[in-house]
């Protein structure tokens, strides 16, 4: 605690000697017992009771638990363990290939609308084309006219 060695101790025992004097160093010593026993006893005493309660509130159990899931050599094992069995279990074509299908049924889907967007662009540039291409006259009522054939010069 005060990390003294036995120099240190033989100093202190002969500075006692010389100030308090012979005749009342054995009642110095007695009193120096009797109070550090007593300050161990209050020591004792209030360990006993932080103990007491940690017990009656559940501490302890509650540590014991944090140190056993904190502990990270059996926590490595328990994950080691877990993969091991995920992996017996393992069947290697059936996840690949479910995958593949979704992967499949992903593409057509996209494919197909794809598709249908195309063909309503298309559709849609024919219909702008036809449309410049025909004839617009002023009134509704009145049938457009085809246009006429252009006539070839004879000469």
């Amino acid at each position: 605690m005060f990390d003294l060695g036995w120099t240190e101790l033989l100093v202190v025992g002969i500075v006692a000697l010389i100030v308090v004097g012979p005749k009342d160093l054995p009642k110095l010593f007695r009193t120096l017992g009797r109070f550090t026993g007593k300050m161990r006893g209050m020591a004792r005493e209030f360990s006993r009771a932080m103990d007491d309660a940690a017990n009656e509130s559940g501490v302890k159990d509650m540590a014991k638990d944090f140190k056993d899931a904190a502990n990270p050599k059996k926590m490595g094992i328990d994950r080691l363990e877990d993969a091991a069995k995920s992996f017996e279990k393992w069947q290697p074509g059936t996840e690949t290939d479910r995958l593949s299908k979704d992967r499949a049924e992903a593409a057509k889907k996209i494919h197909e609308v794809s598709a249908k967007k195309a063909q309503a662009r298309l559709d849609a540039e024919k219909a702008a084309k036809a449309a410049e291409a025909a004839p617009k006259t002023d009134r509704p009522d009145e049938t457009p006219t085809p246009p006429a054939a252009p006539q070839a010069d004879k000469a």
